[in-house]
């Protein structure tokens, strides 16, 4: 059942969005050669905790970290680690959610370490790309595949692979609510969109072919050709206005 939020909901929501922007935006800056995830995510805590807003992650499902460290090859969920030292060259993901008054915000975005090659910039700027065609799409009267086939065209026609394994997703009280957001799909199909829908849209992008392996922590997920991926996020209200990004310090992207 998709559920619709009222403006004190999406309120709410907006508030933990916030948190997890400003905390977000604190870790880009800490993230360089030397550092190691673990490090990053003691950081994430803090930061959240700091602002008034609890970790999302933090013991989900049994998740040990409240930041997903994702390096290189590795999609998503990432455990962050005291044995992860990132080096120049490197992209990270840094996927962060935060609680505020029980409503949850999510957000993420891929960091280069130092110095990457103009083919990973690339690959890095498309899925930042494909996650605000996608936002495009987010109005009154569209389609949830509208979405899903903008993030897919804009990715594939740059060459790369969308993830299928994995998906954006509702969002509210719970972290993960209905309805499923693919990144791929023909557009016009699946649910009317509404005011007072508020998703996580989270394009996640390889570099190689799309196929995911998830590593013996059961956690990690990497690509199946060891290839580059990168991973970005937003958690957004639709409204009669148009769509409205949440995890944003304005509020606006």
């Amino acid at each position: 059942m998709i559920i619709l939020k009222s403006k004190e909901e999406v309120a709410k929501i907006e508030s933990a969005g916030r948190i997890v922007a400003e905390v977000l935006m604190e870790l880009k800056e800490q993230v360089k050669p030397g550092i190691t995830t673990l490090d990053l995510d003691q950081m994430a805590e803090a930061g959240i905790r700091k602002r008034g807003g609890k970790p999302a992650f933090k013991g989900y499902r049994g998740f040990p970290g409240t930041l997903c460290t994702s390096v290189n090859e590795e999609i998503v969920h990432g455990i962050p680690s005291s044995k992860k030292t990132l080096r120049e060259g490197d992209i990270v993901g840094l996927d962060l959610g935060a609680i505020v008054d029980g409503y949850y915000g999510d957000a993420a975005v891929t960091v280069a370490v130092g110095h990457i090659g103009s083919e990973v910039q690339r690959l890095v700027q498309v899925t930042e790309e494909s996650l605000y065609r996608g936002i495009e799409k987010m109005r009154p009267g569209n389609r949830l595949s509208d979405i899903s086939h903008a993030v897919q065209s804009h990715v594939e026609g740059a060459g790369y692979s969308v993830v299928k394994e994995f998906v954006g997703h509702g969002i509210g009280q719970s972290l993960h609510e209905e309805p499923q957001l693919p990144n791929f799909g023909k557009p016009g199909q699946g649910p009317r969109l509404r005011s007072g829908m508020v998703l996580a849209i989270e394009p996640m992008v390889n570099m190689g072919k799309d196929g995911v392996r998830v590593l013996e922590d059961h956690w990690t997920a990497v690509t199946i050709d060891g290839s580059l991926s990168a991973h970005f996020e937003h958690t957004v209200a639709i409204t009669d206005q148009g769509p409205v990004i949440l995890t944003s310090n304005n509020g606006t992207g």
